[in-house]
Order: C-alpha cells, then sequence, then structure tokens
C-alpha cells in the first residue's frame, strides 16, 4: 500500500497528528472522547433524540414493565441493601464508640447532626441526618496504615545507574539497584553526616554519599569508608520487590505478607503511558476525589467529559461487601485496591449517555490505574498508568508519552484546584464529608475501610479477604 493512503488510514482512525499545537490537544480529546465529535448541531442533536425516544418506546413495549413497578422494585431494593448494611456495621465494621452506629447507612452518613432544613414543621422533633467527620488538621499517620506492600516507582524509572528518591509517611528514602540488579531501598541520610544519599551516585550496586564518598549496599550496610578506619555502619533498610513492571516497598514494622496483588491492565490492554506527579495535597483527599466520578460533567468540562449530559441521577453500584463496583448511567468499572490504588475500566465508545450503562456495551475502552503514595500529611506521590485496548500502534509514534503526560496533567489540574481548596478549608476546621449522598457510596467505603485499619480491628469492613497486612 502506498506511503500516502497508510497516513490516510491512520488520519481516519484516530484523528491524531503529533504537533504541538491547540489542534492536537483537541483530538486527543476527541480520541478518547467520541462523544464530542457527535456534538456537532441542533439538527443532529434532535434526530438523535429521535432515535433514542423511538428505542425507549421500544424497549417499554418488550419488558412489559410499568413505571410504578420499576419504582417499586428500587424501593425494594434499596431498603435491603440499607438492612445488609445496618447488619454489616453492628458486627462493629463502622465506628463502633457511637451509640446508634448500628442502623448507619455506610453509603450515606457516620456521624450524628442535626439537620437545619426550614420544611420542619414548628414544634416537631428535628430529623437526624449524618456524616462523616474528616476536619482539621490531618493527624499523624497510624502506624497500622504503613504495613502493607506500597508500589512507590515504575521499573522503567529505575536504571542500573540511577537512583529514585521517595518520601513515604513523613520518611525520606531512596531506592536504586544493587549488583544482582534488585531494586533496594534504604534511608535517605548517610550514617555520617547525614548528608541526602540521593545527590550522590550509583556505582557497581552501592549507592556513594557525595560528602565523604561513603558506599552503602541495597541492604543498608555501609561497604566503603574511604580516608579512614572501616567501622560496622549500617542505615535503615526497607523490604523492597520488583513485579511487573513496579517497585513495592514495606514501610510497616510488621512481618511483610509473601504476596504482592498485580495491578497490571486487563488481557487484551497495551500500556501506552506511566507518569509520576508529586503533588501538594494528602493522599485521602486525592482518593476520595478518584473514587468520585459524579464531579465529572462539571469539573472536566475541557478535558475527556466534554459534551457530557448531566444526569438526572448517579449511583454508583457494588456488593454490600465489596470496595468495587460500575457507574449508572456512565460506562465505566471502579475499584479501590488497599491500601492506595484506584483501578478504572472506561468505555469510550459513548461516554456520558444513558444506554452505556456497562463497559461491556463499548466497543473500545480505557484502563487506568492510580497509586496515591502518602508522602506526608500534606503530599502525596501519584504513580499513574494508561491503558488502551485499542490502536497499539500509537504506543510507538514519537513523543506520544509528551503527549499523554501533557494530557494527563490537564486532567489532573481541574482536580488539583478544587482539591487544594477543600485542603486549606479542612485545615481551618471545615468537615469535606459534612453530607454524604448516594453517589458518595465508594469513597464512603474507603473512609470506613481506613477507620477500621487505623484502629487495629481485626475484621477489615466490606470483603472477607482484606484483612491488615495483605
Amino acid at each position: 500500500m502506498p506511503e500516502v493512503e497508510i497516513m490516510d488510514k491512520i488520519t481516519s482512525c484516530c484523528g491524531l497528528y503529533i504537533t504541538w499545537t491547540v489542534r492536537n490537544e483537541m483530538q486527543v480529546v476527541e480520541v478518547l472522547n467520541p462523544l464530542a465529535r457527535d456534538f456537532k448541531s441542533v439538527g443532529n442533536l434532535r434526530k438523535d433524540l429521535d432515535g433514542l425516544q423511538e428505542e425507549l418506546a421500544k424497549a417499554h413495549n418488550q419488558l412489559y414493565l410499568s413505571e410504578s413497578r420499576v419504582s417499586s422494585a428500587l424501593d425494594k431494593l434499596a431498603q435491603m441493601e440499607t438492612v445488609v448494611n445496618e447488619r454489616l456495621l453492628s458486627d462493629g465494621s463502622a465506628f463502633a464508640n457511637t451509640a446508634d452506629c448500628a442502623s448507619l447507612d455506610p453509603s450515606t452518613s457516620l456521624d450524628t447532626t442535626t439537620s437545619t432544613s426550614s420544611t420542619v414543621r414548628v414544634g416537631a422533633k428535628k430529623p437526624k441526618r449524618r456524616s462523616l467527620n474528616i476536619s482539621g488538621p490531618v493527624k499523624p499517620y497510624s502506624a497500622n496504615l504503613k504495613n502493607f506492600w506500597y508500589p512507590v516507582a515504575f521499573s522503567s524509572d529505575l536504571k542500573d545507574d540511577t537512583m529514585v528518591p521517595i518520601d513515604c509517611f513523613e520518611e525520606q528514602w531512596v531506592i536504586f539497584r544493587g549488583k544482582d540488579k534488585r531494586p533496594g531501598c534504604v534511608q535517605n541520610t548517610c550514617a555520617h553526616r547525614a548528608c541526602p544519599l540521593d545527590l550522590g551516585s550509583v556505582n557497581e550496586g552501592r549507592i556513594t554519599c557525595p560528602y565523604h564518598g561513603w558506599e552503602y549496599s541495597t541492604d543498608g550496610k555501609c561497604e566503603k569508608m574511604p580516608s579512614t578506619k572501616m567501622l560496622n555502619v549500617r542505615i535503615r533498610a526497607l523490604p523492597c520487590f520488583e513485579q511487573e513492571g513496579m517497585v513495592w516497598i514495606w514501610p510497616g514494622d510488621d512481618t511483610p505478607t509473601p504476596t504482592i496483588p498485580s495491578l497490571l491492565p486487563p488481557s487484551g490492554f497495551t500500556i501506552h503511558a506511566e507518569i509520576v506527579m508529586e503533588l501538594p495535597v494528602e493522599h485521602g483527599l486525592l482518593l476520595d476525589n478518584l473514587l468520585d466520578l459524579a464531579h465529572a460533567p462539571f469539573t472536566h468540562t475541557s478535558t475527556f467529559a466534554k459534551g457530557w449530559s448531566v444526569p438526572s441521577f448517579v449511583k454508583f453500584l457494588t456488593p454490600t461487601s465489596g470496595l468495587q463496583g460500575y457507574w449508572d448511567p456512565y460506562p465505566i468499572d471502579m475499584e479501590f485496591r488497599p491500601p492506595c490504588m484506584v483501578l478504572s475500566t472506561i468505555g469510550i465508545s459513548k461516554p456520558g449517555k444513558l444506554e452505556g450503562k456497562s463497559t461491556q456495551q463499548c466497543a473500545t475502552h480505557l484502563h487506568q490505574l492510580h497509586v496515591c503514595l502518602p508522602s506526608s500529611t500534606n503530599k502525596t506521590r501519584l504513580l499513574y498508568r494508561m491503558s488502551l485496548d485499542f490502536a497499539p500502534w500509537m504506543k510507538h509514534m514519537p513523543f506520544m508519552h509528551l503527549l499523554w503526560s501533557h494530557f494527563a496533567e490537564k486532567v489532573l489540574n481541574e482536580d488539583l484546584r478544587l482539591v487544594l481548596g477543600q485542603q486549606d478549608r479542612m485545615n481551618n476546621g471545615a468537615n469535606v464529608w459534612n453530607w454524604p449522598v448516594s453517589y458518595d457510596k465508594l469513597g464512603i467505603r474507603y473512609r470506613l475501610w481506613r477507620d477500621a485499619v487505623e484502629r487495629g480491628v481485626d475484621r477489615l469492613p466490606f470483603s472477607n479477604e482484606i484483612e491488615s497486612g495483605s
């Protein structure tokens, strides 16, 4: 096939040219959001609306379901979910120090406060509402939260002669490869005069302090002290392991568990981008944001949610004891993976449209991994991995990684300005979970899970398999 025909075919499939212009950026949006391409004219919208109305009428005729029967079924489903959640929390999976905790629905509430609704009749008892109490400056991290495996770097960023400095739970560490090419994680402070080791270099599997040349192996042992008598000196080292393209550490005092969960995308996906960012927000607030999709049509209006309509009702449907599920009406599956990961699969054929209730109904998908490493109480190390199940050839196009990085940063900045505002108000006493609603379910469950970990309960909520340190 002539070269011109090949280029024409590529253009028609993806509409992406590698040029650093606004036009290029808009074409990336179109690749990830075909809905934007459908946003053409009033006439086309009316035609689409007529088609949708016809399909809806046919569906009603085929199913013979009246509006009242649907409403009744939804009411019964909500009632059953409330009963099951009440039983779950009565077994001690929520905050057991409140007297009425057993009647608490985790999809809506935690602590009791009095509603100030103007519809309450004079003299009548005011109704109660419940909320999570996430307010005030971030407290020091619990030691229990450290007893998990944490992914801290992508393998591709750790060459034989390079190092990766990281902060984790308010402590400084540095990762490098030893003589056996395996990664190690040691304290980023020389034992001699407290010089940061990451200012030095890595030679033959040892990290060298730039101040006086002391050299350390991946187990923390000092193996060379130039210009003085050799002493038995060792710095702290953490258990460190490499699996499936990521480097993991165990920052806690408990014995590490023997297994590490897989974070690879599903079969059929190709990894297109691996990006690391350092963000000035507490990791819990960032996880709250990532576990919430209802904000997309309001926040991400210039990136992936451009052209999305605002649904009348947004729900997150999940098993009673699970930390995963799917969004309705968006074709997106999502999971919180302890201790700090969010995995999502997004159907991008018809995003934001009501008929796209399942990712299986979409022909093409985007898979995302977000790792929110708690660097400190006001800083998060974010590891982002993006994969597609279509157009694998795009991975080999020149400068493509720069384009994905630019787009990911733009999406994140839309969120970051809001989360920074939340953090500022939280530090001044505001409750960032003051009034949860139905679509906050997954975020609430993350908060309940984290509280249980920090309190050291024997059995963590929402899963029979997730235990402390697993």
